[in-house]
């Protein structure tokens, strides 16, 4: 139901009012005069929570006031997100006041996060409710019943909150104008993490119709991470010229703020060579946990949560109340937890990024991020969970997973305190999400493509886009393509008359809303828990097994996990170690048990890559010896070691390591370019690598280095001259080879697989039945063949191909490696393994690469002699053998 506050008629005569943090003390020169009063009513909210408005708060009245759009960048605990509703407030109040009674939406909240949403509407309500101001505020999201959403688009709430697909799905609907057309302002939460997505490119579409239907709406901007303010201010207002920004949103900027009190956790056990479990640092995490109030702890996986949060639990001898919080649990769990977090009765929460963005968990005073960042705009964000006033620092502990990962810990430590930020956010919108646009236009009633061109065009991502192009997409919405054309189920739009277009069927809309949105995950199973008795399957007195039903749902799980279980087997999730008891369609039945080692579902897309900001900090401190010393003493060792039996290469080199071991020869790079980038170099190293006869039959990549091994002699073909490393590392790498890879490679299909489940060529969710993913797989792959070898220049070809540059290939980020390094490649021939190759000889993961076998777990039986053999024995005793 929607949340509105007693209506009271507000007191809304003008005050002056003193400026000062929220729960901070007042500083000189943040007076306001008296003609940036606030309206009387909101003066004595503010008084009465002894609060003082700041002066950022004031300027965002003014602008709304002069009806201008804003950018507002401000750190953790200045008050963002009240800044950014205050004039909408004042605006209904005073609406009110002057006995307009009309309801109409006013005002849109669009949250990147549901948790944001729902952690917003609580502390809107704060000062709606102690006001008495008679404002309706509603919530809609895709937890939201069908009967509430239906009822906001006939009785729309005053203040709406959302997320980028629910607005997406009200503009499909014939009634999108007359609901839209009372809308006076648009709040975009935590832009940042929307702008440099794909959610960003449907936003920015989104916000363009809404200008269409509200001309002149304004728009309000709130981030804390921003390293060009310029690209968010462009995304906030309409764009009207192809080749350059030409509009940008007024900025509101507030400095200072506390410094951020951020250290690395050092521990009494040995520090791990490699993995990224960060189990042996539980002990001091229970610790620190013990020692504050409310604690939470990030990771970077779904599958680290699950973990970690098992092995707090094993350690929690003090019976402390500790959470579990991850986009893959039910939500009703979900918001229990959050609403226990607000109660402040959690001492400590584990949780995703599903938490680390703008929530205002008042009594958080202890950040601990599990794992390098992999950004530091990423920690910045997570920092700030903790201790939301803007004159006291907040408090976080990184807790490297191995010893790369102490380097790159520090190096988002250095960064932070810097204040330095590297999400790059402008880009080109991509055709997929143009594709389910015009569809969903076309399901709100008939449009003219010139004039959705220019629409189009209007949002930043999209203003340099090309008629040619537009067209091309509009084609393919129109009849699927050329190779498609001849079947019908391919085409959605027809000619309406007047140069219009329009649906081809009505089921068509449905079929829209259905699948729209543009995070695709894999296809998910419902985890149901019921009884050990009632769980079991058990037959009839046909022999036939009856049916399992019923049971508390707890969330969803990737399919293919389940699809590897049988019954019996035993895996942790939402907290809890489960029995698999059986699957019925789309849901697992499970019972709860104990076993010491679970399995830990995996779940696809869940890392982050190395942010190319902090893999340059990264080098720099490998590069300066004298940066060692702030580093813990075994990987100040390591380095030293490395450094006294290979070489330490300087920031602007790539080194290049070759050694015998056993039977095979290995080849070492370290770009520290991240893992995407570094598999994609793999398997293209080891094309050229075939060719020249050194028969490579494995690589294993990591955020930092790349291994190769092969039954050649590299280091003899190198030493002379049959395998020159300069060609071998050529830019022309990303031509001829890289095309032959790509035809044959499973990424790639997998990339398409994505442009066509969110360009809509291929649909999961049917009325009645959902498409499991091995039907969705197999129609991706026949699709593409088909287009491949009839119609090669399609335009979902195109998109996968854009994408593969920055998405799970990093083709883009491995170009602009391989022209850095050009003239500055380090080679190092060696006798045995160095101690910079130990972590990448000992990861887990593994590929299968061209013109040799299933990949071997490398070295993984003799780990302890390989270290010992890196390091010298001396110096393996004292460092230690953790593996993880």
């Amino acid at each position: 139901m929607s949340q509105s506050s007693t209506p009271t008629k507000p007191r809304l005569r003008p005050a002056a009012v003193a400026l000062k943090g929220e729960r901070g003390r007042e500083r000189k020169g943040d007076r306001v005069p008296a003609a940036q009063a606030l309206p009387q009513a909101f003066a004595d909210w503010f008084a009465h929570r002894a609060w003082q408005v700041r002066p950022h708060q004031v300027a965002l009245i003014e602008k709304a006031r002069e009806g201008r759009s804003a950018l507002l960048i401000a750190p953790t605990g200045a008050g963002k997100t009240l800044a950014g509703f205050l004039p909408s407030l004042i605006e209904l109040a005073e609406a009110r006041s002057a006995k307009n009674t009309e309801r109409r939406l006013h005002t849109l909240y669009i949250s990147p996060l549901k948790a944001l949403a729902t952690d917003v509407a609580r502390n809107l309500m704060a000062p709606v409710g102690e006001m008495g101001l008679p404002i309706r505020i509603d919530q809609r999201t895709g937890d939201t019943s069908a009967a509430r959403k239906a009822s906001q688009r006939t009785r729309p709430p005053d203040i709406l909150l959302t997320t980028p697909e629910q607005l997406a799905l009200l503009l499909s609907h014939a009634d999108a104008a007359q609901l839209f057309a009372s809308l006076k302002t648009v709040v975009l939460d935590e832009l940042h993490s929307l702008a440099a997505s794909k959610r960003g490119d449907l936003l920015a579409l989104d916000l363009a119709r809404l200008e269409a239907l509200a001309p002149g709406h304004r728009r309000v901007g709130l981030s804390a991470t921003v390293a060009r303010p310029s690209e968010l201010r462009a995304f906030l207002v309409p764009q009207r010229s192809p080749d350059t920004i030409t509009a940008l949103s007024d900025l509101v900027w507030v400095k200072g703020g506390a410094a951020p009190d951020l250290s690395m956790l050092e521990t009494e056990m040995p520090l791990p060579w490699a993995g990224h479990t960060t189990r042996y640092a539980v002990p001091e995490i229970y610790a620190a946990i013990q020692r504050a109030r409310l604690s939470l702890i990030f990771v970077n996986t779904r599958s680290q949560a699950e973990l970690m949060f098992q092995e707090l639990w094993r350690a929690n001898e003090a019976g402390l109340p500790i959470a579990l919080h991850h986009g893959s649990l039910d939500a009703a769990r979900r918001r229990r937890v959050e609403d226990a977090m607000a109660a402040g009765t959690l001492r400590a929460v584990v949780a995703t990024s599903t938490l680390d963005l703008g929530i205002d968990w008042g009594d958080v005073d202890l950040v601990i991020n599990l794992g390098a960042p992999k950004g530091a705009s990423r920690l910045i964000q997570r920092v700030g969970r903790a201790n939301h006033r803007l004159d006291e620092p907040s408090r976080a502990v990184l807790v490297p997973s191995n010893r790369f990962e102490v380097l790159e810990c520090r190096a988002a430590i250095d960064a932070a305190a810097a204040g330095s930020h590297d999400a790059v956010l402008n880009r080109a919108g991509t055709l997929d999400v143009l594709a389910q646009h015009i569809w969903g236009r076309a399901c709100a009633g008939p449009f003219d493509p010139d004039d959705l061109f220019e629409e189009v065009r209007s949002a930043q991502p999209y203003a340099g886009l090309s008629r040619a192009h537009f067209d091309r997409v509009i084609e393919f919405v129109s009849t699927g393509g050329y190779a498609l054309k001849a079947y019908e189920r391919y085409a959605r739009l027809k000619p309406a008359g007047d140069g219009k277009l329009r649906l081809a069927h009505p089921r068509l809309a449905q079929q829209y809303r259905m699948n729209v949105g543009t995070i695709i995950d894999s296809p998910m199973i419902k985890i149901r828990l019921v009884g050990r008795r009632s769980g079991r399957l058990r037959h009839g007195k046909d022999g036939k097994p009856r049916p399992l039903m019923g049971g508390r749902m707890l969330g969803e799980l990737e399919e293919y996990f389940i699809e590897q279980l049988s019954v019996g087997d035993t895996f942790a999730f939402a907290g809890m170690v489960l029995r698999f008891e059986g699957l019925q369609e789309t849901e697992a039945f499970v019972s709860r048990t104990f076993d010491p080692e679970p399995a830990i579902p995996a779940y696809n897309g869940g890392k982050f890559p190395l942010s190319t900001h902090l893999a340059e900090r990264v080098r720099r401190m490998l590069a300066e010896p004298q940066t060692w010393r702030r580093l813990p003493d075994p990987v100040c060792e390591w380095l030293s070691i490395q450094e006294e039996r290979s070489v330490i290469p300087s920031a602007g080199e790539v080194l290049v390591e070759s050694f015998p071991r056993g039977a095979k020869s290995y080849l070492v790079i370290y770009p520290f370019e991240g893992r995407l980038a570094h598999q994609t170099l793999g398997m293209l190293l080891t094309r050229r690598l075939d060719r020249a006869g050194a028969r490579p039959i494995g690589f294993v990549a990591s955020d930092y280095a790349l291994a190769i091994w092969g039954l050649g002699d590299l280091g003899s073909m190198i030493a002379d001259g049959r395998l020159d490393l300069a060609s071998l590392f050529d830019e022309d790498m990303l031509g001829d080879d890289l095309d032959a890879w790509l035809a044959e490679s499973s990424l790639m299909k997998r990339t398409f697989r994505i442009n066509a489940v969110i360009a809509g060529l291929i649909e999961r969710n049917h009325p009645g039945r959902t498409k499991n993913g091995r039907q969705v797989t197999i129609s991706s792959d026949l699709l593409y063949d088909v287009l491949r070898r009839h119609d090669p220049g399609h335009i979902l070809l195109e998109a996968a191909w854009a994408d593969a540059a920055t998405g799970l290939l990093d083709i883009a980020r491995l170009g602009e490696f391989l022209r850095r390094i050009k003239g500055h490649i380090r080679y190092q021939p060696l006798s045995r393994v160095s101690p910079l190759a130990v972590p990448v000889m000992l990861e887990i993961g593994r590929e299968m690469v061209y013109g040799g076998s299933v990949a071997e777990d490398v070295l993984r039986d003799s780990a302890a002699d390989l270290i010992r053999e890196a390091m010298g024995d001396a110096a393996a005793a004292k460092l230690g053998i953790a593996l993880e």
